[in-house]
């Protein structure tokens, strides 16, 4: 009993130590989250529907289209836009590849339905690329929606 309550006793006293807060970190993360109100929230400040895209495409915006899928996803369907980038998730906070990402122009991320696509941009947002934007619904919903309904019979 005596050697259970003494591991128990250093788990408590050393428990602390390997569960350290990054404090700077969550002040990061306390400045953007709250200025998500209800209000904000409603506008989706950092989403973009695949209607808008195609508008700032079709205006001739600078805009920067960065496909965050895996290799494998991108090998089966590509984005063929001038200004896209493909950086794979798991590569994306590499330095090298963050001096990629253009600061001086819109940049939409892209992913498959847009769940990997919201975390990147949070995630860059909060690292100081203002710039950001998520695909709302990812490349699947930018397909149906650029895809004529007539050519799925759909009038």
């Amino acid at each position: 009993m005596k050697k259970y309550l003494a591991v128990a006793l250093a788990v408590v006293s050393f428990g602390g130590l390997s569960f350290g807060v990054d404090e700077a970190l969550i002040k990061k993360y306390d400045k953007m989250f709250s200025q998500m109100t209800q209000e904000t929230l409603a506008k989706s400040p950092c989403r973009v529907t695949p209607k808008q895209v195609v508008e700032m495409i079709k205006k001739g915006e600078d805009v920067v289209l960065l496909d965050i899928r895996t290799e494998a996803e991108q090998s089966i369907v590509g984005l063929t836009y001038k200004n896209s980038l493909h950086i794979p998730m798991d590569k994306l906070f590499k330095p090298e590849n963050l001096k990629k990402i253009p600061r001086d122009k819109k940049v939409i991320v892209i992913c498959r339905s847009g769940a990997r696509a919201i975390a990147a941009t949070f995630a860059l947002r909060s690292a100081g690329f203002d710039n950001v934007y998520a695909l709302k619904g990812g490349i699947a919903a930018l397909a149906d929606y650029v895809t004529p309904k007539t050519t799925l019979g759909i009038k």
